[in-house]
């Protein structure tokens, strides 16, 4: 079974919003081994949209399709799946009941125009849609010489989407033959292509499993894609691949699925009784930023390990007579600094970004003159990362010892 997951709305196809209702399928279905074939986003025109369902029913066996679903003049989901059959709108009377019920328990008149949301094609079936007006759509294609083409239409509004899914739309398709699980592993201090290198076969196409390389905002993930017949021979693949990963690329390695480096800093600290504090210039806040959400989100609910800091443009003082000052009034173990950026120019006459990192405890002292001559829109937080990363191995280190 292949499947195609159809977006509708003009918002999408000019950019103005971003569809994530699509990636979020995508993953879902994956989890019932249903290999999602196309992505396919289409603006809020009818004939486009009966178009696109006819070639999707031609080329997939599962479409599932948001948006278009509500009662304006743009919603036209409804509409389009019934030129794709080439049948009338039918009211149903239960789902026109419930729509009515809605605005009656919120104490509101139903204006005439949500009617239309009762409305369905003849020969398909109504989803229900407990916290919202919209129910869904669902219908089984005939076609043939093939097996049936299921199309399930769902709000675009995630949640109701979400809900309708798990609840109404999962429980009725079909497991597929192979059944897929996903990984994250990431990694600081490494580009793509050294990674690439040290990892060797085990990101070559067609490898099982899968692993490939993406970077952002100078983080190195390796996505982890495994196939198999069950969900422990695919726990069994991510296993092998997740051991060869941490013994290659050893301490580059610091967190996987959404970890950040300061959720890691915060749960060690944590755990340990250790805390630190921040001197800012170039990163204008960013590292207390993020530790302040890591610490928000950290399961421990503790926010002793985070002392606070400065930021500041400049300074009379010296990086390391800041960081010794805030030593001292702070009572952290450790300070971490951030000094001023300085720009220069290199014989190549391109224009290189300087910004001194130290780190400062009561017997560690760690410094580093960060480089940087690649694209200034993510200085500050490829700074921010470099800092931590210094706190990261000492503690790495610190816990050796």
């Amino acid at each position: 079974m292949l499947a195609e997951i159809i977006a509708i709305g003009s918002e999408l196809t000019s950019g103005a919003k971003l569809d994530t209702n699509s990636q979020w399928l995508s993953l879902q279905l994956a989890e019932l081994g249903i290999p999602v074939q196309f992505h396919s986003t289409v603006a809020d025109d009818l004939q486009a949209n009966i178009d696109l369902l006819k070639l999707a029913a031609a080329r997939v066996d599962l479409i599932l399709v948001t948006c278009g679903l509500g009662p304006t003049l743009d919603d036209l989901t409804r509409q389009a799946v019934a030129g794709l059959m080439d049948v009338e709108l039918i009211e149903h009377a239960e789902s026109m009941e419930h729509l009515e019920g809605f605005f009656v328990t919120r104490g509101r008149e139903m204006p005439e125009r949500n009617r239309i949301q009762a409305m369905f094609p003849a020969g398909s079936t109504p989803i229900e849609n407990p916290v919202g007006t919209a129910p869904g759509i669902w219908l089984e294609i005939p076609r043939d010489g093939k097996s049936t083409c299921i199309i399930a239409a769902m709000p675009g509004v995630p949640s109701e989407m979400r809900k309708m899914y798990h609840e109404q739309v999962k429980p009725r398709l079909p497991g597929g033959e192979v059944v897929i699980r996903r990984a994250r592993i990431n990694c600081f201090g490494i580009g793509e292509s050294a990674t690439e290198e040290i990892l060797g076969e085990l990101t070559a196409r067609g490898s099982t499993p899968e692993v490939g390389i993406t970077a952002h905002e100078a983080t190195i993930t390796l996505r982890i894609n495994a196939q198999g017949k069950n969900e422990a021979e695919c726990l069994r693949q991510i296993e092998t691949a997740s051991q060869v990963i941490h013994s290659k690329l050893e301490n580059y390695v610091f967190g996987v699925e959404d970890e950040e480096i300061e959720d890691v800093i915060v749960r060690e600290l944590n755990r340990i009784n250790k805390s630190f504090a921040t001197i800012e210039h170039a990163t204008a806040g960013l590292i207390a930023q993020r530790v302040a959400h890591a610490i928000y989100t950290d399961e421990s609910g503790s926010n002793e390990c985070y002392k606070g800091g400065t930021v500041a443009i400049a300074s009379s003082m010296s990086l390391e007579e800041e960081a010794r000052v805030l030593l001292e009034s702070s009572q952290a173990d450790y300070v971490l600094a951030v000094g001023p950026e300085a720009i220069r120019t290199n014989d190549a006459n391109r224009l290189i970004s300087e910004i001194p990192l130290l780190l400062l405890g009561r017997n560690v002292r760690t410094e580093e003159l960060l480089s940087w001559t690649g694209n200034p829109a993510i200085t500050k937080i490829r700074s921010a990362k470099s800092a931590l990363d210094l706190l990261r191995h000492e503690l790495m280190n610190s816990t050796k010892g």
